[in-house]
């Protein structure tokens, strides 16, 4: 199935908020306080990618 581009950009959108709910349950189930703080700036750096999916998507639903 070939997706278009607002299918594209809805899936990455998806899997970015995905990351940001797991790296941010991750950082709160490890010990290791490196981890932790690895994974909440991976969190972080997941949530910055979906919030520009995001705008990508209203400015192409405004199109």
């Amino acid at each position: 199935m070939e997706m278009n581009t607002r299918d594209t950009i809805m899936k990455k959108l998806l899997d970015a908020q995905e990351n940001v709910r797991d790296y941010q349950s991750f950082a709160r189930e490890v010990s290791s306080v490196e981890v932790s703080d690895t994974f909440k700036e991976f969190a972080e750096q997941s949530a910055m990618q979906a919030q520009k999916l995001q705008h990508l998507l209203s400015v192409h639903d405004a199109k």
